[in-house]
């Protein structure tokens, strides 16, 4: 018998398709996601929930608002996923801006956070308005050297203690700042919306389907030889291969990134997430310092010889929208990486680390890197708060740069559906994903993931999660 409920297709499993697929369950609609990987969420690295995007000194205040709602929208859409440790922002002392350059933004983001919990109680997922962040001064650093290290850090105070004895007060300017933006790992994503999509009776997972070729057909595509009535690009790095099909043009960059993976092995303490203030691309690029379970430790160093790469940043021609990266990367993506490699970027990016963490040097190399290429829409290097755009009456391109802003473009393509009549939002009825799982389970999962992608188990765990 024919089903009268719309046809959907999302076409890409990474992170943007797997969340938009599991939020379009919600409704009377029948979905297919293609994946061409065996599982899903395969990209560039995440670790991080950008709640404000502290990260980023260079972008505007109205994208660091949008990540804080987008981050808090994505915690509580995957609330297993996420490590509840803070980040301490720390200024080199040869880095060109003062310490305390981004004080009037965090105290704007301060006041927003408390007009979201205001609008929903829900939205209370990053402590307490007023310890949204916290400046601490060299005096109360040393002060903290003398404190003994907490099994279960409780306050900014308590997390903050283990890098109070070991950061070299040489080499950082103060004040430094404790803010709540909490760990976000990838694995347990990959874990939570593969479970969750797999319970969804209307939603057809196509796994190690790669798609070669759409047909329009009026009001309708094509693919594999199944008729759509909407269709999805989540394509992510490949987006514009899959605009090249439809002959839609779509400026965008892609750049080629790694973090990489170490373990320091004496160390058993619950660390903050730490962030070395730099300018991207030069040899004092940003470092970037986050903590998993059992001493292992993900890399960034925003230097042309750690996470990024000469010739890794490629813009689309004018005659596609594929923006195409050389094929080295390519084959990194595709075939793996050279153990030569994955030592010098490691140990490069240790000893970038361990000269505001002496004690760090000591680490080793772990694993492979994680790594991808990630899709940026347009010519802005520097956007970070980007979701979903809208080329034709049926058709959504889902361009995320941060994993925050999935929900918005989730909700902003649901509006879109309705709109086209093709569901009705009074039979919606909105489910809280995270009760229908449990963490133990996502847990199992991930590990398996991990082992399947050759990461050590540990990457699978957080420091303090729900």
């Amino acid at each position: 018998m024919q089903s009268n409920k719309a046809k959907i297709a999302v076409i890409g499993g990474g992170i943007a398709g797997a969340s938009v697929a599991l939020y379009l369950s919600q409704f009377d609609l029948e979905i297919t996601l293609f994946e061409k990987e065996p599982s899903l969420v395969n990209g560039p690295p995440m670790c991080h929930l950008h709640a404000g995007g502290n990260l980023y000194r260079e972008i505007d205040n109205k994208q660091c608002i949008k990540l804080l709602k987008q981050s808090i929208e994505l915690l509580r859409f995957y609330p297993y996923a996420i490590d509840f440790r803070p980040t301490l922002l720390v200024t080199p002392k040869d880095d060109p801006h003062p310490a305390d350059a981004l004080l009037d933004r965090l105290k704007m983001l301060q006041k927003e956070y408390e007009k979201l919990i205001e609008a929903d109680p829900k939205n209370k997922v990053l402590g307490e308005s007023s310890e949204y962040y916290k400046l601490y001064t060299k005096e109360k650093l040393i002060s903290l050297r003398q404190k003994e290290i907490k099994k279960k850090p409780l306050t900014l105070d308590d997390w903050l203690i283990p890098l109070a004895k070991e950061l070299d007060l040489q080499k950082i300017k103060f004040p430094i700042i404790m803010v709540q933006e909490y760990g976000l790992n990838v694995f347990r994503i990959a874990a939570s919306s593969s479970l969750l999509l797999e319970k969804q009776k209307n939603v057809d997972l196509k796994r190690k389907t790669f798609i070669e070729a759409i047909e329009k057909d009026q009001d309708s595509f094509v693919i594999n030889g199944q008729k759509f009535d909407y269709l999805i690009n989540a394509a992510g790095f490949r987006s514009g291969f899959i605009d090249d099909l439809l002959g839609l043009k779509r400026e965008r960059l892609v750049e080629f990134k790694a973090a990489y993976v170490s373990r320091w092995e004496q160390s058993s303490k619950l660390w903050p997430e730490v962030i070395f203030y730099g300018e991207r691309g030069t040899p004092r690029g940003m470092a970037q310092f986050t903590p998993y379970p059992n001493g292992y430790f993900q890399l960034h160093g925003m230097t042309q010889d750690i996470t990024l790469f000469e010739d890794g940043l490629a813009k689309n021609r004018p005659n596609s929208s594929e923006a195409k990266l050389p094929s080295k990367f390519i084959q990194k993506i595709e075939s793996g990486w050279q153990s030569d490699a994955v030592k010098k970027r490691t140990e490069a990016a240790i000893r970038y680390l361990s000269q505001f963490i002496p004690s760090f040097k000591d680490a080793k190399v772990a694993s492979k890197p994680l790594f991808g290429a990630q899709q940026i829409p347009g010519d802005d290097i520097t956007l970070r708060a980007s979701e979903v755009s809208f080329d034709t009456q049926r058709y959504a391109r889902c361009e995320i740069v941060k994993a925050s802003s999935i929900v918005t473009m989730a909700e902003a393509i649901a509006q879109k559906l309705i709109d086209l009549k093709l569901i009705d939002k009074e039979k919606f009825e909105k489910k809280d994903f995270s009760k229908t799982i449990k963490s133990e389970d996502i847990t199992v999962y991930a590990k398996k993931l991990c082992r399947e992608r050759n990461y050590p188990e540990d990457l699978a765990l957080v420091n303090n999660g729900i």
